[in-house]
């Protein structure tokens, strides 16, 4: 390493080897602009460390390379991405270089230090600020093993799928991208934020701690619109639930009550903001005038149209620039609109089809189409397939809108405040529903080779020829019936949840069941469902298809408040009109019939031992029982099933299934479509330790015991009390399959390498 690139001296003829994203603070710290100190690790040490890696494995597998990578193979590009990342993972970064960061950065005195990647290139045709946004920043703690991590973590991101087929879209050469590492002090913050400046005026938003809650789409902030005078013309109260902070270095795990479990090597860590705190605006008065202040004398730099990432420092109160990105290259093509919460990954182009009376759902929607809407039910399924992209303002995380998004692979946001009044119909939109962000951009900026849905989409089917096999099972959530083919070569064990009201809704007519009373239709309607479950039986077996029958709530086939929610659904409805549940067991039956032997039962929504012995019987007259591999389990979302369960097995319940969606709703009091009490999630204690005393039960009783609601999806950190506890399977969407292989496969081998250091101090 020939020397690092300290922000301070940065000069014109080192952009090359510092990036943009470096240049452009240095460029301001210089002319004495409230930036932090920094310094650049030097693209030459990116392109040194790669060359002393498997120069063969590195050159051949890229989309430059004499044996192109096919990118449309996606398991041939998740696998060259995997292998490559592999490769600089288990490298060694020479001792003197990190010694030589590590003592450079010391001199901060701070315990946490933040590396976040700036590129540029030997060229000018490529869109490389797009790269650098695909880019993520890392934490590490200032230390020495931390800083070796962090710098590989910081330089494979350079090789994962999407960045790899980005490139190739845009023809970028890898060879000719310089990768740069500006490394600074990761102080803890008091508040931080967004500003967008263009020639119509500013957008400013803002959130107590860390820039992170507002990057990742986590939280709404608050919200200013400014006139170029100064003049505030719109502002709004954020949905600020939470926030993120730096952990104190003499405590790795932190104390609050209140603090969301995170891995233990982060130094960052989200809390739940005081009530007080999310009822009121976190910048005063003075801190957005410093803000404006600052934006009006960056356009001496910058012109009218750049973005700007800010924090205050809790330590010292200063506003300091984190990210200043000038936006004239763009000719103001993107103009942040509104931002909502991140519900199913991907991002994309498209136009705005708005609609603003929820009655009113159009019978087909044009192509091309982002569909934004005050709220979407289930019965919109046919609707959303047809969507690029959808947008509302009201639903959470476990909304049924949200977890359909997930599972069709549709790049979506939820509660998005506004959006049906700030976006009008046929607005050009670029949607990201990674972080939340929404922008408006000009109509000849669309094209299909811009959309990045490919990209993330890339994330939802992994090769898993190396995975570590687990005891835990492993399996999906699914209702539609044309993404069998992709997931069904995956190494799941099964399908732990097919969602009979998802699928339903194709051959309902006029949202209600009145077809089951026209024998020519009933008739139809039975041979087509029959049909439809076979195709998801033949692809799995003999993998078990567990079925959850029809659970029949007001707000499913006929849309109502969400207030009449609970309703007469899950197995009391079976109780009050045994016709539909007796219909839905023929079907079943027939599907036994035909020879397939691996399909499963859930009952849903069960309230009373009663509800069960009743649906039991009915499930015995059907025959279903006579085949010796089948179940019938239930699900395990209503409260009274914690106190009841013994019960229940005693009855000849043969499995559970907990529903972390309706559990969570019903042990807190919150409505799971909404977000304003989101804080109160699957994470709160008392919810925590439901699910324990279910699986520790579910194991005392040996019965197996599954989990299949949005928990393990939203929060993934919870895995491994969930394995410790004896799970037996999880089930989540596709799109989240490799992502929890590894949580369970990570807590798996926590577990035996506990035991084994126990049994070798016995010894």
């Amino acid at each position: 390493m020939e020397r690092l690139y300290w922000l301070n001296q940065i000069e014109q003829q080192d952009l090359t080897q510092v990036g943009d994203k470096a240049f452009n603070l240095g460029r301001l710290l210089q002319l004495r602009y409230p930036v932090a100190p920094g310094f650049v690790v030097a693209a030459d040490v990116t392109r040194e460390f790669l060359l002393n890696l498997d120069t063969q494995t590195l050159i051949t597998d890229l989309p430059y390379s004499e044996l192109h990578l096919d990118i449309t193979n996606w398991r041939q590009l998740q696998q060259v991405a995997s292998s490559l990342r592999q490769e600089i993972m288990i490298a060694n970064v020479a001792s003197t270089w990190v010694k030589v960061i590590f003592d450079a950065a010391s001199q901060w005195q701070a315990n946490c230090l933040i590396f976040r990647p700036t590129v540029g290139t030997n060229y000018t045709n490529s869109k490389i600020e797009d790269l650098s946004e695909l880019l993520e920043s890392q934490v590490c703690w200032c230390n020495i093993t931390e800083i070796a991590l962090a710098l590989k973590r910081s330089w494979s991101q350079l090789f994962r799928a999407r960045s790899l087929l980005y490139c190739n879209k845009k023809g970028i050469d890898l060879r000719q991208v310089n990768f740069g590492i500006l490394v600074q002090p990761l102080w803890d913050a008091t508040k931080s934020g967004l500003l967008v400046a263009n020639s119509s005026g500013l957008e400013v938003q803002a959130n107590w701690g860390l820039g992170n809650a507002i990057d990742s789409g986590e939280v709404n902030g608050d919200y200013y619109k400014i006139k170029p005078d100064g003049v505030i013309i719109e502002k709004s109260l954020g949905d600020k639930i939470l926030a993120y902070k730096v952990k104190d270095c003499s405590q790795l795990l932190p104390t609050q009550t209140n603090t969301i479990i995170e891995p233990e090597s982060s130094c960052v860590f989200s809390c739940v903001l005081d009530l007080s705190e999310q009822q009121k605006f976190a910048l005063s008065q003075t801190e957005l005038q410093e803000l404006l202040k600052l934006a009006n004398q960056l356009t001496n730099q910058f012109g009218t149209s750049f973005s700007y990432k800010w924090t205050i420092a809790k330590n010292n109160g200063i506003l300091y620039l984190t990210q200043v990105t000038p936006l004239e290259y763009t000719d103001f093509n993107s103009q942040l609109v509104i931002k909502g919460l991140g519900a199913a990954s991907g991002q994309v182009t498209g136009t705005a089809y708005v609609i603003t009376n929820f009655q009113e759902k159009p019978q087909k929607l044009p192509s091309d189409t982002i569909l934004v809407a005050s709220s979407i039910s289930i019965d919109w399924l046919p609707l959303m397939r047809n969507c690029k992209g959808i947008i509302t303002e009201v639903g959470g995380l476990t909304s049924h809108a949200a977890i359909l998004a997930r599972e069709l692979g549709i790049p979506s946001l939820v509660n998005a405040n506004k959006a049906t009044e700030l976006i009008k119909n046929g607005d050009k939109l670029s949607i990201n529903g990674d972080n939340g962000e929404i922008n408006k951009v000009k109509f000849n900026t669309i094209s299909s080779d811009q959309d990045l849905t490919e990209i993330t989409k890339s994330k939802q089917s992994q090769d898993f020829s190396t995975q570590i096999p687990t005891s835990t099972q492993l399996m999906v959530n699914l209702s539609q019936a044309h993404l069998i083919e992709q997931i069904q070569s995956l190494p799941i064990d099964g399908v732990g949840l097919l969602r009979s009201e998802l699928m339903a809704v194709y051959f309902l007519n006029e949202h209600n069941l009145s077809i089951l009373q026209n024998q020519e239709r009933r008739i139809e309607f039975h041979a087509r469902w029959s049909e439809l479950i076979i195709s998801f039986a033949k692809a799995f077996t003999p993998r078990p298809i567990f079925y959850r029958s029809l659970d029949l709530r007001f707000n499913v086939l006929e849309p109502t408040s969400t207030s009449q929610s609970l309703g007469e659904r899950g197995t009391l409805s079976y109780v009050q009109n045994p016709e539909i549940f007796e219909f839905e067991l023929g079907i079943l039956a027939q599907v036994q019939q035909a020879g397939f032997n691996n399909l499963r039962l859930i009952l849903p929504f069960v309230r009373s031992v009663e509800e069960f012995i009743f649906c039991r019987q009915k499930v015995e007259s059907s025959g279903l029982t006579h085949v010796p591999q089948f179940q019938l389990w239930i699900m395990a979302e209503v409260p009274s099933v914690l106190f009841m369960l013994p019960e229940y097995i005693k009855a000849g319940v043969q499995g559970i299934a907990i529903g972390t969606n309706d559990l969570t709703q019903l042990l807190l009091g919150v409505d799971r479509e909404l977000q304003q009490l989101r804080n109160l999630n699957e994470c709160h204690p008392a919810v925590m330790r439901a699910i324990k005393q279910l699986i520790e039960t579910a194991r005392s009783y040996n019965i197996p015991c599954s989990i299949c609601g949005q928990a393990p999806v939203l929060y993934p950190e919870i895995i491994d009390q969930l394995v410790q506890w004896g799970i037996t399977s999880i089930s989540v969407e596709p799109e989240a399959i490799l992502r929890t292989h590894h949580a369970i496969a990570r807590a798996e081998q926590r577990i035996i390498l506990e035991a084994a250091r126990r049994k070798s101090y016995e010894l």
